[in-house]
Order: C-alpha cells, then structure tokens, then sequence
C-alpha cells in the first residue's frame, strides 16, 4: 500500500536493479516509472509530474567513472523546474559523493543498498528540493516586490517635483524666467520638465 503520492523515475540500465527497485519503491511511492536508456529522460521530465529521479551513473561498461551520471544530472538540472534527483552507483567514492551534492544532486547512495535507507534519501530529497524551490520562489517575489516599490517611490517623486513646479510658475503668473529663479534652476531646465511632464508641447 503506497503511503505517499510521490512519483519516482528510476534510471538504470540493469534490468534486474530495476525489477528489484520497482518492487521496493512501488511499496511506498504512488507511481515508480523504470527505465534503462538516460536519453529518455528529457520527454519523461516533460510532463512535469516527477517529484525525484533516482540515477545510476554508469551506462557504459566500458566506463565506472560516474561521468555519465554526473553529464545526466547537469541536463536534468537546466530543465524548468526539474525535479530532485538523488544519483545511484555500485562504483562511488566520497570524492564522487561531494562532486555530485556540488552539482546539484540531493543525496547520493552506492549499491548495495539497504531498502530503509534508499527510501528515507528519496523522502528527504523531495522534501528538501520542494523546500529550496519555495524559498527561490519566495525570494523572486520578494525582489519583483522591491522592484515595484522603488518604482512607486520614483513615481512618487517626479509627482512631487511635477506638483513643486507647478505651483512655483502658477505663483509666478506663469513666467518662466521668474519661475526657474525661483526653483533655483535654469530657464531651459525648468522648460524641459515643463516638457516631460505634459504641462506644455
């Protein structure tokens, strides 16, 4: 019985580390997709409804490095809102560990690995990714409602300078010499704010 409606996109070309996690994680999670190729997962992320991808990092035998997985985790990550992605092999080190948490993966784990243990990182990573986006999306808004009050404040004061001006010529009968004396400005300057403000053509 799944006990949380998260869904898992698993990426390993071994079909019996598939089988095995699809049975693992279909106990917890609502929906577990598996799948072997990596090249599929641009059009599976489309949708947009995966919570995290958990990602072998070898796919070639020829290659253990976990540079694959790491190429994979770069290209997950420049999508639009990716989802958490928690990186899997049976060839890690802590050096590998550290360069993946450094490029954006949520957790790591090596193979084998204990059930308990798998679950609980792909748990925390959900809940850790979702957190960062939150904050990323509160600190947007945060910043555009900055923008709009430094915007308001220098609306505020051209509508103060417009209404300053007005009264200096309106208390100078309307002549500008007498009128940019009084601002304390040049006859040409007090002309173009004239100008700016729509008071004349």
């Amino acid at each position: 019985m799944s006990s949380n409606p998260y869904k898992i996109l698993v990426i390993d070309d071994n079909q019996a580390v598939l089988r095995t996690l699809k049975l693992v994680l279909g106990r917890v999670f609502d929906t577990v997709v598996t799948v072997p190729d990596p090249h599929l997962i641009p059009a599976l992320l489309q949708p947009g409804d995966v919570d995290v991808v958990l990602l072998d990092m070898n796919f070639d035998s020829r290659r253990l490095d976990g540079e694959e997985g790491l190429f994979w985790l770069n290209q997950i990550n420049a999508m639009e809102n990716p989802p958490a992605v928690v990186l899997i092999t049976a060839f890690g080190d802590i050096d590998l560990a550290v360069r993946c948490l450094q490029q954006g993966a949520e957790d790591f784990i090596a193979k084998p690995w204990e059930n308990e243990v798998l679950i609980s990182k792909l748990e925390n990573a959900i809940v850790k990714h979702r957190s960062r986006r939150e904050m990323a999306t509160l600190a947007a808004q945060a910043s555009s409602l900055q923008d709009t009050l430094a915007a308001s404040r220098q609306l505020s004061l051209e509508e103060m300078e417009r209404k300053h001006i007005l009264e200096a010529v309106e208390q100078e009968g309307g002549n500008l010499v007498s009128s940019a004396n009084r601002l304390g400005v040049s006859r040409q300057t007090l002309y173009n704010k004239l100008k700016k403000y729509g008071v004349i053509q």
